[in-house]
């Protein structure tokens, strides 16, 4: 029997060798799957990109120390 002449209702025949998802034949699992890792943590993405852009992140530390520094030394004065 062709699939053409099947209605949407009709299950597919059992004969019918068609190849699934992870290459499989009819339910016969001969493919093996890779394990699962679990996604990096955020911390660990971000220091691996600091290492990655070493220059970058050691700039904009160096800009935000300075800035806290002239925040703090402003309140100082003006709070004296």
């Amino acid at each position: 029997m062709s699939q053409s002449s099947q209605t949407p209702n009709q299950p597919k025949s059992i004969d019918a060798a068609e190849p699934t998802v992870n290459g499989s034949v009819n339910g016969s699992s001969t493919a093996v799957q890779a394990p699962v890792q679990p996604q990096p943590s955020y911390i660990k993405l971000a220091m691996r990109n600091m290492v990655r852009k070493r220059g970058t992140s050691l700039y904009h530390f160096a800009l935000t120390t300075i800035g806290l520094l002239a925040v703090l030394i402003g309140l100082a004065y003006l709070t004296r």
